[in-house]
Formats: C-alpha cells, sequence, structure tokens
C-alpha cells in the first residue's frame, strides 16, 4: 500500500459518496429543466439514496465472492454509465431510473474499505480506515458546493456528466493501478453471502459492540442536523437553508482528524479512541445547549458542539471499523455490510426521533437526546475497558487472526 494507492482509494471513496449528495443542489435546476415541480424534482435525489441502501445489502457483501479489483471497477464503470444515463435523461421519469442505478453502484466507498486494509499489516489498519473516511467526508462537504456551482453556470446536467467522466477516470485508474488479489469466499453462494451479515451478528459479540456505538452516536448527530435548519429558521435565528450549508462546512476539520484518529487507533487499540469519542459527544450536548438563545453566542454554541459532535462521530467510526476489520479477514465485505446497515437504521431512527422530540421539548430537547444516547453508548463501554487489558493488547497481523479464529472459535461457517 503506498502512498500513491491510498490517494488514489481515497479519491474513489470521495467521488462515490459525493454521487449520493451533489444532486441535493441541484434540484431548482433540474425542476426548472425539466419543467417539474421542486416536489416532484427531489425523488431524483431520494432514488439514488434508495439505491444506496439496497446496493449495501445486496452488493457489498459479493465483494467476498468476486476479485475485489474486478469488482470495484465494475461497480465503477456501471456508477459512470448510469450517472451518463442521468445527465442524458430526457424527463424525470428516466431520470429517476438513472438514479437509482447509481446510488445502487456507486458503494465503492464501502468495497474498497475491505480491500484496503486487507492490503496493510494489522499496525496500520486504523491509518488507512481513517485516510479513506477522510476521502468520503470530503466528498460529502464538497458534492454540494460543486454540483452547485457548476449547474448554475453550465445547468443540471453538467455535474452528472462530469461525475460520469470521473468514475470512468478511476475504474482505468484503478485497473492499473490495484494489485490482484484472490477473494476471501470465491466458492460461497450469493444467497448465503446476503444472509451472513445476519448471522455475524449474531455470533460476533465484538460486531454487535460496533453496530451498537455507531448507531446511537450517529442517531444523536442525524437528530442533530435534522432539527438545526428548524433551529436556525425560527424566531432565534430567522436564517435561510444556506446558514446550515455554511455550518456544515465546519465538518471539514474531521478530514484532518479521522487520519489522526486512525493512527491512535493503530497505537493504543479501538476501545481507548472510543472512550474519547463517546465522552466528545456526550460533552457536545453540552455545548450545543446555548444554541437556542440566538445572537453571536448562540451561533458559537452551535459552530462549537456541531464541530466536536462530527469529530468525535466520525473518529469514533475511525475505531469501529478498525474493530470490525479485525474480527474475520475473510468476511470483511460482509462485516461491513452489517455495520454499516446497522449505522443508516440508527441515523434514520435518529433523524424521526429528533424531529418528535424538538416537536415537544425544543432544541433543549434534542440536546438531551443526545446525551441519552451518549451515555447508553458509555453504560456500554465502560465495562469492556474494566476487562484486564482492555484496548490495550496487540492486533494480530491479518494471517495470524485468520489462523487463530480457525475451528471452534471460528464460530459457524459463512
Amino acid at each position: 500500500m503506498s502512498r500513491r494507492l491510498l490517494l488514489l482509494l481515497s479519491l474513489t471513496c470521495a467521488v462515490a459518496v459525493g454521487n449520493l449528495y451533489f444532486p441535493q443542489a441541484i434540484t431548482p435546476l433540474l425542476a426548472d429543466g425539466l419543467r417539474v415541480s421542486p416536489d416532484s424534482a427531489t425523488l431524483a435525489v431520494t432514488a439514488t439514496q434508495v439505491g444506496y441502501t439496497a446496493g449495501i445489502v445486496l452488493l457489498v457483501p459479493l465483494g467476498d465472492r468476486f476479485p475485489r479489483r474486478r469488482f470495484l471497477v465494475v461497480l465503477l464503470v456501471c456508477t459512470g454509465l448510469a450517472l451518463l444515463a442521468a445527465g442524458c435523461a430526457p424527463a424525470l421519469t428516466p431520470l429517476v431510473a438513472a438514479g437509482t442505478l447509481v446510488g445502487l453502484t456507486t458503494v465503492a466507498a464501502q468495497i474498497v474499505g475491505p480491500l484496503a486494509v486487507g492490503l496493510v499489516a494489522a499496525d496500520r489498519r486504523g491509518a488507512v480506515v481513517g485516510a479513506l473516511l477522510s476521502g468520503s467526508t470530503c466528498g460529502m462537504l464538497l458534492a454540494r458546493t460543486f454540483s452547485g456551482t457548476l449547474g448554475t453556470w453550465l445547468g443540471w446536467r453538467a455535474p452528472y456528466l462530469v461525475a460520469a467522466a470521473l468514475a470512468l477516470l478511476l475504474a482505468v485508474a484503478l485497473a492499473s493501478a490495484l494489485p490482484a488479489v484472490r477473494p476471501d469466499a470465491p466458492g460461497s453462494s450469493v444467497p448465503a453471502l446476503l444472509a451472513a451479515p445476519l448471522r455475524l451478528l449474531r455470533t460476533e459479540p465484538e460486531l454487535r459492540r460496533s453496530c451498537f456505538y455507531q448507531a446511537t452516536v450517529f442517531a444523536g448527530f442525524s437528530a442533530v442536523w435534522t432539527c438545526l435548519a428548524l433551529l436556525l429558521a425560527g424566531p432565534a435565528y430567522r436564517l435561510g437553508g444556506q446558514a446550515v450549508g455554511m455550518l456544515a462546512l465546519v465538518g471539514g476539520a474531521t478530514m484532518l482528524c479521522t487520519p489522526l484518529a486512525g493512527r491512535l487507533v493503530d497505537r493504543r487499540g479501538p476501545d481507548p479512541v472510543n472512550l474519547v469519542c463517546l465522552l466528545g459527544v456526550l460533552l457536545s450536548a453540552a455545548v450545543l445547549v446555548p444554541g437556542s438563545r440566538g445572537g453571536v453566542p448562540g451561533l458559537a454554541a452551535l459552530v462549537l458542539g456541531t464541530l466536536l459532535l462530527d469529530v468525535s462521530m466520525q473518529s469514533g467510526m475511525v475505531a469501529n471499523q478498525a474493530r470490525v476489520y479485525a474480527l474475520r479477514p475473510e468476511a470483511r465485505g460482509r462485516l461491513n455490510t452489517a455495520y454499516m446497515t446497522c449505522a443508516y437504521l440508527g441515523g434514520s431512527a435518529g433523524s424521526w426521533l429528533g424531529v418528535r422530540v424538538w416537536e415537544r421539548a425544543g432544541w433543549g430537547g434534542v440536546c438531551a437526546l443526545v446525551a441519552f444516547l451518549a451515555a447508553l453508548a458509555l453504560a456500554r463501554h465502560l465495562p469492556v475497558l474494566l476487562r484486564p487489558s482492555a484496548g490495550t493488547a496487540p492486533r494480530p497481523s491479518g494471517k495470524e487472526a485468520h489462523a487463530a479464529r480457525s475451528g471452534e472459535e471460528r464460530g459457524p461457517a459463512l
């Protein structure tokens, strides 16, 4: 794993994740261009998100069955062609269909993670996961700015066409740059692979623990960002949606923090990093409370609180994924499917619950919800830290972990 290859894989994550977010900024342009209502135009965004969820469940587990280089290149080519079809769509219905295919195939970031950690020693996995997550964060933050600016200049089709070109160029670059690696489970049937994430959740307590941490923290994160727009638009601030977008750019600091978190995971193990991150989420809830007062002090509280929440959530994700990837080297794609599915379910539940709490208890209630969720995760985590040598034992290399988990310790075959 050279630095150049890691940079290329991080760029792949940025482009793949950015495909989920750039349509959000050009919805008004899309509505005008296709002569549909703004509400109807949002179907293109929804279709991409639905397709992405299906891709995590249906395609990511297959990364363990097929050679990951070939599988990743095929996915990027399919994404590029789907984006090209979306950019040339003559009406909303074909655009929605193409957007669904974009979401379904743009799961490259979830294939890159298991591939990358399999190319490095155990003591570098955290750093690699942190770098890849930094790329994903970059794509998430810059996609809306990129598409909004380009769409304003050249029309709504331009972002789709440029994104298509980027995906196809990355497919060519990865086809020549990635080493050929044998698949982890070449003989497994597709139905068995698709069912394996549920079995892994049942048989791997460390996977369940990591999923619980991320689901609770991501639920609080989603609750804050869902209700933040309501707070800024309310009487305390009377600001528009652009203010939420500007505030979201503060999260760019996570691009610097996640690689650092990864190096700390490599040196200290994931458990101490999880502890710091969960305490950070708990502290962010307290910092965010004065945000309801409005004015400069309230806005400062929102900036500091959301920054602390973003950094804590993303850094905790590095620790969780490093722990998950170390469990079964031969099943990293299926492990990642289980983990990401739980994370997204937690985020969706957090958005729904946050709005209900906002309606009954306002911004203070949302902050209390974040604190409660962080406390739940801490209550689960503290007994782990009290175990002898918790989080400090050196992790074995991939081959050693594979050998150590052979026989009865590996549990039922997947």
